[in-house]
């Protein structure tokens, strides 16, 4: 499929911040009125569920309605009725250093009656630290895990505070797909014996998925799915027909879309579009034989801090866009496809309205949700807004 381009508005450089401990906060109730937004195919109602969340990363929709919202410094809490929990106990231990801290979190697809989730994190271990999951039972009250497992940990550690990915798609045999990036270190996104710069395809129970295409192979890690990834921070699968996609950081642009494939290599840091942040072109360009182009790319960067694939009732006039949030450029990028997967145009929605986007959702009634990635960080929902004359 060939390779699409978004706009072209300038350079964005990445950068790091310090996380501080998990403090008692005071949170912020939801707020009374929405903002009301145009966008190009419906106006839309942004209201604010909950604030006062300090750099929360991921959410999930409970099957309460309640939402389950992890923190960067390694709290986990529960929204309900606008007011935000205490930090669920049970968390494993996790090492905030850099870009690390708690990361994704997600439900099993039987998590209605086994209360079984997921939990991606940087912990350590000898040489550093490195992207973990671990799996977990939560207590019918949502106050604590329970059984806290870790069921997979990366190979090589580092001292590196740098792209741990790590995003959890999860497939409906149960199985989880996730990605870490390349730690800083661009060359182990090349090395197939080195779950770095990797898509990650492995069971509830930690291990090797049956499909991966190195399974039973000395070639590679029997975990990996797909090799060539410098931070693939969003990851999703359409409910529709199964399609695998990525969202994942660039240097100096070259932000992109993937649709990983078993076996695959997508091409970093051998060949990407922008430049690295020297200034430096890529080895081999944007393009070359043996490498996998991406479905759609971004130069400059906006950075990609998650995905999903729209599959709801409230916008039919989005079915089967990709829904991308932005931490650079502060926006939601809405990419409509074609019946073949193909992209064909975007709309920047939010730009700049509520700062640093971190993670997109689709919850079941079809309303977006979103997380900003900031010290006073929210929970907003974007709904269709009401018709006025």
């Amino acid at each position: 499929m060939q390779a699409r381009q978004g706009r072209r508005i300038g350079i964005w450089g990445g950068a790091a911040f310090a996380l501080v401990a998990a403090l008692p906060l005071s949170f912020a109730p939801a707020s009374a009125e929405p903002r009301i937004i145009p966008s190009k195919k419906a106006p839309l109602a942004v209201e604010t569920i909950a604030s006062g969340l300090n750099h929360p990363w991921s959410v999930e929709v409970l099957p309460d309605g309640s939402y389950l919202v992890s923190e960067k410094g390694g709290a986990l809490r529960r929204v309900q009725s606008g007011k935000v929990s205490p930090p669920i106990s049970g968390v494993p231990d996790v090492a905030t250093n850099g870009q690390g801290g708690l990361l994704a979190s997600a439900l099993a697809r039987d998590f209605e009656t086994s209360r079984v989730l997921f939990l991606t994190y940087s912990a350590r271990g000898d040489g550093g630290t490195g992207t973990a999951v671990a799996r977990a039972r939560l207590s019918e009250d949502a106050t604590r895990l329970e059984g806290t497992t870790r069921i997979f940990q990366m190979n090589r550690l580092t001292t590196r505070g740098q792209h741990f990915g790590a995003r959890i798609a999860v497939a409906d045999d149960g199985s989880l797909f996730f990605g870490i990036g390349d730690r800083g270190e661009g060359e182990r996104a090349q090395d197939p014996r080195d779950h770095a710069g990797a898509i990650l395809h492995i069971n509830p129970d930690g291990t090797p998925h049956a499909d991966n295409p190195f399974l039973g192979s000395s070639d590679g890690l029997a975990e990996i799915w797909s090799k060539g990834h410098r931070n693939p921070q969003g990851i999703a699968i359409d409910p529709r027909d199964g399609t695998l996609l990525t969202a994942e950081h660039g240097a100096r642009g070259g932000d992109e879309i993937n649709n990983p494939q078993p076996g695959h290599n997508y091409g970093w840091p051998r060949i990407s579009y922008g430049r690295h942040y020297s200034g430096a072109e890529f080895e081999l360009g944007s393009t070359s034989k043996g490498y996998e182009p991406p479905l759609y790319y971004w130069d400059p960067s906006i950075a990609p801090g998650a995905i999903a694939v729209y599959r709801g009732a409230m916008f039919p006039e989005w079915d089967g866009n990709l829904i991308v949030a932005a931490l650079a450029y502060q926006l939601v990028a809405r990419l409509e496809r074609d019946e073949n997967g193909a992209i064909l145009s975007e709309e920047r929605m939010f730009d700049g309205e509520f700062g640093r986007i971190r993670d997109v959702v689709v919850a079941p009634d079809g309303a977006l949700l979103l997380l900003t990635d900031e010290d006073d960080g929210a929970l907003l929902r974007v709904s269709r807004a009401a018709a006025t004359d």
